[in-house]
């Protein structure tokens, strides 16, 4: 199949997989296409929002609409590493003979939804980090490769903190987008009550399988950035930390650590789904601008003037786009004089 085929296919798929998916949420257009993109760039997403917006719903949707295998893990305080990995029990054979087996943990799932995952301790995230950056689990000394494609998408409520354990700089890494989920508008609330509320049964159709998925991530990997693009995401990356000398004020002003590598990582691979699903075999920078939130938001570490000032993420994410955008402009300008 060449590459316009190719291409044609993804974006065929990827319509139908939405249309499915828009059976049943309502709104939410920005967070749907923000796990769609991730888990065809193949990263893991955090869904951060009040309950009862529908970030669960959504998750049991996607993985109704794939044919591919799903695991719920509702993270609580007294959840052991076990109880996610699985471990190994004693059988014992027709013969009478007895020996370990390995029981497999629900973390042996194609997409898995850990539901508020900052309810658990330290102790049991860190068998879920390690699965998702080495795409495999340590289980008594052995080394277990999860199923391909893997994909994690995590919920966290940000308004109930009593008896939660804030998920640390480097588990936060591992998620490609943090994405907030947001109240529906009056429109989007009455669509929900008329479509909760009836007798009518909405059936979602399998459209997309693991072998179509890791077809797709493959596709988008040998998408081409030209390298204003690339040097575009970097200089994006680079903002972030204070100590850089084209940093804007809001850095230098309110962030204590900025974005690692990661986060040029999620940007490119970001922008190159978002340019296939266009039809465009080509990246731009309106493409990294518009997944620059999803992709920063969690990345960056106030310092004690922004925490006490109350400034948000998403305000320097803000004013270091528009601050590049803006160097970039003038590069530009003094380029051609």
């Amino acid at each position: 199949m060449n590459r316009e085929s190719r291409v044609e296919a993804f974006t065929g798929a990827y319509a139908a997989l939405r249309a499915e998916i828009d059976k049943v949420i309502v709104g939410h257009d920005d967070i749907i296409t923000g796990v769609l993109t991730a888990m065809l760039a193949g990263g893991h997403v955090l869904l951060e929002g009040a309950p009862g917006l529908g970030k669960t719903l959504l998750v049991k949707t996607l993985a109704e609409s794939m044919d591919l295998t799903f695991s719920r893990i509702q993270f609580t305080p007294d959840l052991m590493p076990a109880d996610i990995v699985g471990t190994n029990v004693m059988v014992q054979d027709n013969e009478g003979g007895r020996h370990f087996q390995f029981q497999t943990g629900p973390i042996f799932a194609n997409i898995l939804l850990a539901d508020e995952i900052n309810r658990a301790t330290p102790k049991t995230q860190s068998p879920l980090l390690e699965g998702m950056q080495e795409k495999s689990v340590t289980v008594g000394g052995h080394s277990r490769p999860l199923p391909k494609p893997f994909f994690v998408l995590a919920t966290q409520n940000p308004i109930e903190m009593e008896g939660t354990y804030p998920l640390p700089e480097a588990q936060l890494d591992r998620f490609l987008f943090k994405l907030k989920v947001r109240y529906p508008q009056m429109e989007e609330l009455n669509a929900i009550i008329d479509r909760t509320t009836r007798t009518d049964v909405v059936t979602v159709q399998r459209v997309m399988d693991g072998a179509a998925v890791l077809d797709f991530q493959a596709l988008i990997r040998e998408v081409p950035v030209a390298a204003h693009v690339r040097d575009f995401a970097s200089r994006l990356v680079m903002a972030t930390h204070p100590q850089w000398e084209g940093a804007p004020d809001a850095t230098k002003r309110f962030v204590r650590y900025g974005a690692s590598p990661r986060a040029a990582q999620a940007l490119v691979l970001g922008a190159k789904v978002r340019a296939l699903v266009q039809g465009r075999y080509n990246v731009s920078t309106d493409d990294l601008r518009a997944l620059a939130a999803p992709s920063l938001r969690h990345r960056i570490l106030l310092n004690f003037a922004g925490e006490s000032e109350g400034m948000d993420t998403d305000r320097v994410v803000a004013e270091i786009v528009a601050s590049v955008v803006d160097a970039s402009a003038r590069a530009v300008e003094a380029a051609a004089v």
